[in-house]
């Protein structure tokens, strides 16, 4: 099929590769094997500025447009992948070779808000995503924002060229029958961590988990606690201690494959989520609601609909008593973990599963091709 835009062939433009796992190339397979199944294809492309630097990269893209022309290139944007302190004016070289040959060119904007952090550096740092988010919109023909759009401070009061679409599970598809039915009663209850952001984050974020399982136990049964994905291994020592004499059994995983990370999200009785806040782009969360599960977790300034629509019990971010509370009524109440059960099965299915979002990529793009900029 030649170019032009009735082309189905679509090019996802990535930077850097992200360690251990890269959550980027993980959504682009996912999106893509989507896509397929109705007739498109995604194939994935990387920019390699790390490896040979700016220039050679830029002389590597003119190569590679002329076989673009008139073709979707979704370039996938966060801060990271473009720059390695996080100042990702590259990226806007990229967008800038991009509409010199002739391609459609969209955004998936994965770090839609920018960094955090008050000192100097990190108030320059965040002016300077804000003004290459702008410039980056005003460039491109479809931004595509994985959180609702009235929460992206930098984007326009009327963004005609922005949509929203959440962020799936980097999972298999649960089987049909898959959480069709509550676990049988058992004397130990099992919650889920998938994912502590480690660094400096990583002590309140092990108080937070073990001050609400502590307390959940105190008001039921014993609590098997498994903890993995990316880094557990660093919070599972001050885990052990601050667990030790509970009545929590612990388990540290490590990165796992996706099927291991299925496997025990669908055999637990709640996912725990203390990574900041639950948004509609933090696919560790959204791997819970695929699963079939509770979440309980910290809601913030990106929390809002779809993500409200699932199996959600969220208070305000940092009250690790309310956290507690919240977790141990999952846990404790049947009927109400089995509610909750229930809205993440359906929201899964209407917002968050691959089939969904394909579906949603597909009328935008079609959209964009009948009404060009």
């Amino acid at each position: 099929m030649s170019g032009g835009s009735g082309d189905r062939r679509l090019i996802a433009l990535l930077g850097r590769w992200d360690e251990p796992t890269d959550g980027v190339v993980n959504y682009c397979s996912w999106l893509g094997r989507a896509l397929e199944a109705r007739g498109w294809t995604l194939e994935p492309a990387r920019v390699p500025w790390a490896q040979r630097g700016w220039m050679a990269s830029l002389r590597w893209l003119r190569q590679q447009r002329s076989g673009w022309r008139g073709r979707w290139v979704i370039v996938q944007y966060t801060a990271l992948t473009w720059s390695r302190w996080g100042f990702p004016f590259g990226f806007l070289a990229v967008l800038h070779e991009l509409r010199r040959g002739g391609t459609r060119c969209a955004i998936v904007f994965h770090d839609p808000t920018a960094y955090g952090g008050q000192r100097l550096v990190d108030r320059l740092r965040r002016a300077c995503q804000h003004w290459v988010m702008r410039r980056a919109y005003r460039w491109a023909n479809l931004s595509i924002l994985t959180i609702p759009l009235e929460k992206a401070p930098w984007l326009p009061a009327r963004p005609d060229k922005a949509v929203f679409i959440p962020v799936g599970a980097i999972l298999p598809e649960p089987r049909a029958s898959a959480n069709a039915a509550e676990p049988a009663a058992h004397t130990e209850k099992t919650v889920a961590v998938y994912g502590v952001t480690g660094g400096e984050h990583t002590p309140r974020e092990a108080g937070d988990i073990a001050y609400a399982v502590n307390r959940a136990t105190q008001h039921g049964p014993e609590i098997r606690l498994v903890v993995f994905g990316r880094g557990s291994e660093d919070a599972g020592e001050a885990l052990a201690g601050s667990l030790r004499g509970a009545r929590v059994h612990l388990s540290v995983l490590g990165v796992l494959p996706t099927e291991e990370i299925s496997r025990i999200l669908s055999a637990a009785d709640a996912l725990l989520f203390v990574r900041g806040h639950i948004s509609t782009r933090r696919s560790s969360a959204i791997a819970g609601i695929a699963c079939g599960l509770p979440v309980v977790g910290y809601s913030g300034p990106e929390t809002g609909f779809p993500i409200t629509e699932a199996g959600v019990a969220l208070v305000p971010q940092g009250d690790r008593e309310a956290l507690a509370q919240a977790l141990t009524r999952v846990l404790g109440e049947d009927a109400w973990r089995w509610e909750l059960r229930e809205r993440s099965q359906r929201a899964h299915g209407e917002h968050f599963s691959w089939n969904a979002i394909a579906e949603r990529y597909i009328g935008v793009l079609g959209d964009v091709r009948r009404h060009p900029r």
